[in-house]
Order: structure tokens, then C-alpha cells, then sequence
């Protein structure tokens, strides 16, 4: 360090930093790929000075000292510039000759991050690793009271319900008297999460949807994906393909001018209309789009100005309980479709769960419910917030299905579980657990994102500046440098090879139960786990 440079407080060493830039000088050719790839701008192009000391042939005389000048590259310390991790600059390299490498010492620049009194916002989500999930065994075999079931040369039929399922008398007497019957979609149990147009790049957009369109028209699997909050393009919105589409409305209410002025000319109606409550990843919090993404198509689709940050409501601004929620916001979308599209609220995972779900019950009008376990993906959030609030999934859908058992409506209204599903890539396993505690189906975010498009962020705290809107593989960026590093058609065929994949493994996880005609929904006895505690909270078997 110069010897004019002023120490403060924040001044930091590449030590301290959580990954540090390894660089071999003698393979490096100067080519300048990786200065000019990296996001956050964590490393330059330097000038450096050095000293060779030259030893005469002749012992007799003086060693001769002379300074060299040469270039090459250095890691900034600076906390505004830290890296990242992405080793995106590893991938352009020719020579092989850069990459991060992880500090062998304890993170201190966590405690530099918060500057200026805003204490650290960040994308992706939580950093614990593993769950409760994983260890779940499944341990129910049906090898003598029925034919042992080959999930290769079997038919499944891998289907759920969303919507509000009368009981077959009430239903009975609906069609007799020509009483309204709540709408009911049949769906694949494997749906992708709300993720907004805005908060994903164009690309990574057009990709989910070509590959949910390919999943739905030609391999005839019913796959639905959330729009998220922030609206969609008109043409999405005017297209046959919106039936594949379940419309997100939350407390901000961005992009849904756009979609009420579309109603009359929609050619078909959406799946269902999703109202939003609150997320796993920061339950108590509303949305939030940054200003480094709101550009001119973002803002003309949400109807705000250009460049501003976009902070929702943490709360629905003119709705004071789950009671008036019910009647005013859930039958106020049902009328705007005129009954014909299933609506349901998505709460985060909190132990005030019961208290919703309650209420439900007693309204024909919800269509389900969704909850939004902590370990939740999100595009901006607090540290704090991601890390220290919220309810895991597990036990939180495992007590909503009891309640519902309790009060004998648990094959009317659907819960669907999302938070942390396939966060260490067990993605079918940890699905299959989740139904069997009472899930109808599961909703994933980040895994897809994982999978699809090559999502850099992970729990080690690698990457996750999804909210500043540098992703490096132009995922979740509106900068079109960045989001034209990824193709759209390969985003689309890698999401069809993960829903395939999902479905050969959920059928073999299935087969061995003895069930191929529907999904083991609540099914608990064939479920298992070395933790007795865990055990008795999710009641189900202790197994060592």
C-alpha cells in the first residue's frame, strides 16, 4: 500500500475479503477478457514496480540493482468492489490462468458491507446449507401386497388440483339446482414460482415461457408458471399460450393496469390468479424492484416513471384482515374473469398460518393456499430478514394438512409448499416429501433458475446480487450486455430437460408405494427420519 494512502476504518486487504483472486502471471497474456466481464468491477488492470537484483558473472563485483515496470492484474479491496465469486472471469479466460478462491479464514467483510447506515440488501437467499428435507427417508415398500411397480414400464398419473374441490354431494346438488361450481384446473404438481418480468431478464423470461409452452403442447404435461408481481407483455397477455400462466397481483399492484385493459381481448383465460401476501424469504416485507433495473419496457409495463426504485406495501393497503381479504380482494378477481379462474392467496411460512387457513376453510371462494417457506428465493432483501425471520416449510405445511384433516376438508383446498425446495439439488425427493406431508403440489424459484440458465448464487453467499441487476450470466439483469449472454432457446430446453428429469424421479420414488393413479397426498406413514425430534414434530416414523 502507498505510503500517501489514508487507513480508514473500512480499508481492507485482499485477505479479508470472501474470495480472493488467484492470477498467475507468467500465463496471463493481458488480453483484458476478464477486467472487462466482471460484473462488479472487483479487478483492474494494474502497473507494477518491481525490483531485480542482477549478479555480475564475476564474484568480485557488486550485485547491481535495477526497477522493472510491468502490467498486470490486481484484486480492488475496496468493500464496494468486492468479489463476488462468479468466476465468470475464469470463463472467458484463454489461458486459464484466473479464478476466485474462497478465503480459508473467517468472512470480515460482512462487517464493512453496511455503509452509510444501510445495512446490506442482496438477491438469491438464505446462506444456511442444508434442511430438514433431505434427511427425510422414504420407507414404505409395497413388495407383497401388490405388484411391485416398475416406474420405466408403468403409466403415472402425476396430476394435482388447484382450485376449490366440492364435496361429491355438494357438487351433486350444485349441478341440480345450477348453483355456481368454483373452477378447478387439473395441473403438474411441479410449478414454477413467482419470478417477475423485471426481476428476470427478457431472455430468461422468454425461456421459462418457451419451455412451459413446449412442456404443455407437445409432451402434454400441464406445467404452470407464475408471473410474479410486475404484470407481463401485452402480447402474453392477448395470446392462447396465458393459459399456462397463473397471474401474480401483490400489495403493489405494478403491471396490472396492463392486464385488467387486456380482459376483453384475451383469447383465453389465465390458470388461475395468484394474490400475494407475503414471501418466505422476508415475511413481513413487500417487494422490491431496484432502480438499476426499472428501464423504459419495465416502467411502461408497471405504469412508473423510468429509473426509480419499486418498493411494494408490506401489506395490502386497503385490506385489514384475512376475513375482508377473502371477501373483497379473492371475489373481486374471481368477478373480473366472471367465476371462471381459481383464486388463492400466497402467505410466507409463519406460525399465523393456522390462523389464514382457518378462515379459508370457511369460504368457498379460496381456491387454496400457498405457503412460502424461509428458505425462499428473492431478488432484494435485508440480511437480517433473509437469515433470521420466517418459518421453515416442513412443519408449517405439515400443520396446515392436520388442520385440515381436523376439520375434514383436507381433499377440498390444495396447499401448495415453496421455499428451499431442491436447494442441494434433491429437488424430486424433497417434492415427494412435501406432498406426503400434505403438499398438493410444490413451487420452485431459484432451482429452476439454478438449473436452466446456470444461476451462480448459492447458500456459501457465491454470487447474490441478483437485486443490483449485474448478473453475470444476465439472469436477472435489464442491461442488454449482460442479458444477451443468454440464449433463449437453450434456457427453454434446459427447463423441459429439468421437468423430465423431475418426472422420472418423482415415478421412481412413487412406484415402490404402489400408487400410479394419483399423487400420495398426505401419505405420511411412508415417510422417515433418523432425528427424533423432527419425528415427533412432523409426526411421522423414527427411524435408526
Amino acid at each position: 500500500m502507498p505510503s500517501n494512502t489514508t487507513i480508514t476504518p473500512s480499508t481492507l486487504s485482499v485477505k479479508d475479503h470472501l474470495w480472493q483472486i488467484f492470477w498467475n502471471k507468467n500465463r496471463c497474456t493481458l488480453c483484458g477478457r476478464c477486467t472487462a466481464v466482471c460484473p462488479v468491477q472487483a479487478i483492474e488492470l494494474g502497473v507494477f514496480r518491481k525490483r531485480v537484483i542482477e549478479s555480475p558473472m564475476n564474484l568480485t563485483e557488486t550485485p547491481s540493482t535495477s526497477f522493472k515496470v510491468y502490467y498486470g492484474i490486481r484484486q480492488r479491496t475496496d468493500p464496494a468492489y468486492a468479489c463476488i465469486g462468479c468466476a465468470m472471469c475464469n470463463l472467458v479466460c484463454p489461458n486459464d490462468c484466473i479464478a476466485p478462491m474462497r478465503t480459508d479464514e473467517a468472512d470480515k467483510l460482512k462487517f464493512h458491507i453496511n455503509r452509510g447506515g444501510t445495512p446490506r440488501r442482496r438477491g438469491g437467499r438464505r446462506n444456511d446449507p442444508g434442511g430438514i428435507l433431505d434427511q427425510i427417508k422414504f420407507i414404505r415398500i409395497s413388495m407383497l401386497t401388490d405388484p411391485a411397480l416398475d416406474a420405466g414400464r408403468h403409466e403415472f398419473e402425476l396430476r394435482t388440483l388447484l382450485g376449490r374441490v366440492l364435496p361429491p354431494e355438494e357438487e351433486m346438488n350444485a349441478l341440480k339446482t345450477g348453483d355456481w361450481i368454483p373452477p378447478v384446473r387439473e395441473i403438474y404438481p411441479l410449478i414454477i414460482g413467482a419470478m417477475s418480468f423485471g426481476a428476470l431478464s427478457p431472455t430468461m423470461w422468454e425461456g421459462l415461457q418457451l419451455g412451459v409452452t413446449y412442456l404443455n403442447e407437445e409432451l402434454k404435461m400441464p406445467v404452470r408458471i407464475c408471473t410474479g408481481e410486475g404484470g407481463c407483455p401485452p402480447r402474453l397477455l392477448r395470446s392462447r399460450f396465458l393459459k399456462y400462466v397463473i397471474l401474480q397481483v401483490a400489495s403493489g399492484y405494478f403491471g396490472w393496469d396492463e392486464i385488467i385493459h387486456a380482459i376483453p381481448d384475451m383469447k383465453v383465460d389465465p390458470c388461475a390468479v395468484e394474490i400475494k401476501y407475503g414471501q418466505g424469504a422476508k415475511p413481513g416485507d413487500g417487494g422490491l424492484l431496484m432502480w438499476y433495473k426499472v428501464n423504459k419496457l419495465i416502467a411502461a409495463i408497471r405504469g412508473v416513471p423510468e429509473g426509480v426504485s419499486l418498493p411494494s406495501p408490506p401489506t395490502h393497503q386497503t385490506l385489514y384482515s384475512i376475513e375482508e381479504s377473502v371477501a373483497k380482494m379473492i371475489q373481486s378477481m374471481y368477478m373480473a374473469w366472471g367465476f371462471r379462474v381459481p383464486v388463492y392467496p400466497k402467505i410466507s411460512g409463519t406460525s399465523t398460518a393456522m390462523a389464514v387457513l382457518n378462515n379459508l376453510t370457511r369460504n368457498p371462494y379460496a381456491a387454496g393456499l400457498a405457503i412460502d417457506g424461509e428458505d425462499g428465493g428473492t431478488g432484494a432483501a435485508y440480511n437480517v430478514s433473509m437469515n433470521h425471520m420466517g418459518h421453515p416449510i416442513a412443519s408449517n405445511i405439515r400443520d396446515a394438512y392436520q388442520v385440515l384433516v381436523k376439520v375434514g376438508k383436507q381433499n377440498e383446498i390444495p396447499l401448495f409448499a415453496g421455499g428451499g425446495v431442491g436447494k442441494n439439488g434433491n429437488l424430486a425427493a424433497n417434492a415427494a416429501a412435501l406432498i406426503m406431508l400434505g403438499a398438493s403440489g410444490i413451487q420452485i424459484g431459484k432451482y429452476i433458475m439454478q438449473a436452466a440458465a446456470g444461476c451462480l448464487g448459492s447458500e456459501g453467499d457465491r454470487c447474490n446480487i441478483c437485486n443490483i441487476g449485474l448478473c453475470p450470466k444476465g439472469i436477472t439483469s435489464q442491461d442488454p450486455r449482460l442479458y444477451r449472454r443468454l440464449d433463449v432457446d437453450k434456457v427453454a430446453e434446459r427447463v423441459v430437460d429439468v421437468f423430465l428429469s423431475f418426472d422420472s424421479e418423482l415415478k421412481k420414488i412413487l412406484a415402490p408405494l404402489g400408487r400410479s393413479t394419483s399423487l400420495p397426498i398426505g401419505m405420511s406413514d411412508a415417510l422417515g427420519i433418523a432425528d427424533a425430534d423432527a419425528a415427533a414434530r412432523l409426526t411421522i416414523k423414527y427411524v435408526v
